[in-house]
């Protein structure tokens, strides 16, 4: 690939500055200078940038606990976005795999992988997904029974058969829920829980296919996806 294309792509500057850099003798490829931006390099080749290393990256997975209050875009006028709390990404162009509504928790996949997005979004593949919700009202084994045969939730919306997991004796008029679903239709879980006669007061995405939420991060953390982690999503 060009030489400029390259140190774009993993964030030295834009496009027109790092071609003005290169002429500059700022990069150096496998210890020698470089001054025409259309040269080529490879991922084997050694790239620096005034004398910093820049290794090439062709794709990143990054887990995040997604915190309520930001918002799953790549950018908003108005609002933080999931990708603002991701500060020392290697690429820049990632993007989160599916949403999450601003008031809601947990794992969010961030990736600039557009062939696995697709694998894990796609209606036909049927990828697995887990909530834990916090429920006004008292969900019973009659809705149990409802969620495993599915059922119509509203006029744009017939939920496919779903697992409902009641964690604990509901106490006074709410409850605790774990949810696993098979498809990722708009609010899908409050719809569903509301359908149900009950509404939704917290929830909490705890997986996605075999990519399950690491318990060490905390609201806003994020960490990059482990080899094996990739290769089970892939694998899904």
């Amino acid at each position: 690939m060009r030489l400029d294309k390259y140190l774009t792509e993993m964030g030295i500057g834009s496009r027109s500055d790092v071609k003005q850099g290169i002429r500059k003798g700022f990069a150096r490829v496998n210890g020698e200078t470089a001054v025409r931006p259309e040269f080529k390099v490879d991922e084997k080749d050694r790239v620096t940038w005034k004398g910093t290393p820049v290794d090439f990256v062709a794709y990143e997975y990054i887990m995040l606990n997604k915190p309520a209050g930001v918002v799953s875009a790549t950018e908003d006028k108005r609002d933080r976005t999931v990708l603002d709390l991701v500060k020392d990404a290697r690429r820049k162009d990632l993007f989160p795999v599916g949403r999450l509504d601003k008031d809601t928790e947990g794992l969010l996949l961030l990736t600039n992988d557009g062939k696995l997005a697709h694998r894990l979004l796609s209606p036909k593949h049927h990828v697995a997904k887990v909530y834990y919700a916090r429920v006004q009202g008292v969900m019973t084994e009659a809705d149990v029974q409802r969620f495993k045969e599915g059922f119509a939730v509203d006029d744009e919306l017939t939920a496919l058969p779903a697992e409902l997991e009641i964690l604990s004796v509901c106490e006074g008029d709410t409850c605790e829920i774990r949810l696993k679903i098979f498809e990722g239709k708009f609010h899908q879980v409050k719809r569903m829980v509301q359908a149900a006669g009950k509404e939704v007061l917290y929830l909490k995405r705890l997986s996605m296919g075999p990519l399950v939420l690491d318990a060490a991060l905390a609201p806003g953390e994020y960490r990059s996806l482990t080899e094996k982690e990739q290769e089970a999503l892939y694998a899904e």
